[in-house]
């Protein structure tokens, strides 16, 4: 067996850390977070939101750093063979539940193999590739694979594989488990208490299995709806970091010049997230394609982009991100253009009644702030100029993601993640093998594509990059042309933060990750 790179603390970080601990230990980081996560147990739900907070408390085997290579947490190394199908993950001794039992191999077999491919689509397809799972001692788990996965260690992190207390939930029902309401993890923090629509609040773990660590005594994240008192509550010091799209989008300009605020867009690597619109293609007239090019070539999406979100972005061209391994710019365009609109709707047969209108749809406004209500105000406007009526409706996040989950929608926003290869957060959209219904962030919409489904499964699994990338610029083509989303934009957040807050942005999952070494100035 080749041994793969494991990242190991150097002496630099240990006398740093040592430092910060004996300088800087204790207190409360306040964050804000919006909207409000519908549930903390982040193994059924793998919401935004839910991700940030359930982050301090699940762990999984690895995360990643900035250059998206695999760095340790619950596995302390690993060994993958040489023909490429036999992954070898020794585990980290000494580690607990936050209810005192021990974490062990049996809690990743059930985890990966049992509970994850119920609940979690990209976990799903991760580990449908595994022949056979085994746990040779309690700090041993071996993955043998049905055939070689390159990206098969990119699918480690928190929200892809959280680990899963084997004996809280093996032979319940997950989604009704009670230990849903009072998470158990291994992370750095415990859940501690939770008024809905005002605060979650974390607490440090006594007992977490690396001494010395975390510094923070809490963490006590915020529920503000109201924009302007969330930039009014960053600026004053009464929260010390936002993240993702916590701030409205107008606000960062502002903040940006803030001088008691520092600010990055570092964080975000792994997650290269991607803005569209969703389409239910199962409701009539959404499963013409020519519908739904219509609805993108009425869209401005350079107005969007420099309007609504500030510049911050850029447009997308499919559905790969120009961060994500294997794009491909060689696709159909959809500028601007509403004679092509109507061209097309004309085409359809959907010609202009005396009142002008040709066709009704209902948009499902995403609960995530006043920019995408603004969004939605615009698409409305938009399309009333090629005869399309549009209906707003809007709910909190929980119900949101319960009605996309069950396709109870016609068309709404949506921004995933693309993880850093097409095998693991691309996919998982387009295959018609990800249609479930429940489950949130598969392919939801219910499009079915044999061409697009063999040319990603045959991507998936090649040994060679060149064979990839033929490949995967090979579908870009086909769903460009058949656009089952509407792609927005390729989005670029910014955290910010607090002077007094030191070491919040450590990988490439950012503000997700385990906030174990954060600490506060005096």
């Amino acid at each position: 067996m080749r041994p793969l790179s494991v990242v190991i603390l150097s002496g630099v970080l240990a006398f740093f850390g040592a430092a910060a601990y004996a300088q800087e230990r204790g207190g409360t980081l306040t964050a804000i977070i919006q909207p409000e996560p519908p549930i903390l147990m982040v193994g059924v739900n793998i919401q935004g939101p839910t991700q940030t907070v359930a982050g301090k408390i699940y762990q999984s085997l690895l995360t990643y750093g900035f250059d998206l290579k695999p760095q340790p947490v619950l596995a302390k190394s690993w060994t993958v063979s040489d023909d490429g199908l036999t992954y070898t993950f020794k585990l980290q001794e000494n580690v607990r539940w936050h209810d005192g039992k021990p974490f062990t191999a049996d809690d990743v077999l059930f985890s990966c193999m049992t509970f994850l491919p119920e609940t979690n689509p990209r976990a799903r397809l991760t580990f449908s590739r595994v022949q056979e799972a085994s746990a040779p001692d309690p700090h041993t788990v071996v993955f043998r694979l049905k055939e070689p996965f390159a990206p098969f260690l990119g699918a480690f992190e928190m929200g892809s594989a959280p680990m899963i207390p084997k004996h809280l939930y093996e032979g319940t029902d997950y989604r009704s488990n009670p230990a849903n309401q009072t998470p158990i993890g291994t992370g750095p923090f415990k859940f501690g208490e939770w008024k809905r629509g005002q605060y979650i609040r974390l607490v440090r773990n006594d007992d977490y299995w690396k001494p010395g660590l975390p510094y923070l005594d809490q963490i006590v994240f915020r529920v503000i709806p109201d924009a302007a008192s969330r930039r009014i509550a960053l600026e004053s010091g009464e929260t010390q970091l936002s993240s993702f799209d916590n701030v409205e989008w107008f606000d960062l300009p502002a903040l940006r010049a803030n001088p008691a605020l520092n600010y990055t867009d570092m964080g975000y690597e792994f997650f290269s997230p991607h803005a569209w619109m969703e389409i239910n293609h199962r409701v009539p007239p959404f499963g013409d394609k020519r519908f739904r090019q219509a609805l993108l070539y009425a869209l401005d999406r350079t107005f969007i982009r420099d309007r609504l979100f500030f510049g911050q972005g850029k447009i997308a061209t499919g559905p790969i991100s120009s961060t994500t391994r294997f794009y491909s710019d060689d696709v159909k365009r959809y500028d601007f253009d509403l004679k092509k609109a109507e061209g097309l709707l004309d085409e359809m047969g959907l010609p202009r009644k005396t009142d002008g209108k040709r066709a009704a749809i209902k948009l499902l406004v995403m609960p995530y702030g006043e920019t995408w209500t603004r969004l939605a105000e615009y698409a409305k406007q938009a399309w009333a100029k090629i005869g399309v009526e549009t209906t707003l409706e809007t709910t909190d996040a929980g119900a949101w993601a319960q009605r996309v989950a069950n396709w109870d929608y016609q068309i709404t926003f949506d921004y995933t993640y693309q993880y850093g290869d097409p095998a693991l957060g691309v996919s998982r959209t387009y295959l018609s093998s990800n249609i479930k219904r429940g489950v949130l962030l598969n392919n939801t919409m219910g499009y079915v594509n044999p061409e697009v489904d063999a040319l990603f499964n045959e991507a998936a699994v090649s040994p060679s990059d060149n064979k990839r990338a033929e490949l995967y610029a090979k579908v870009q083509k086909l769903l460009v042309e058949d656009v089952p989303v509407l792609w927005l934009l390729e989005m670029k957040f910014l955290t910010f933060t607090n002077k007094r807050v030191h070491g919040l942005v450590s990988t490439g999952i950012g503000v997700n990750d385990s906030f174990e070494a954060v600490y506060l100035s005096k």
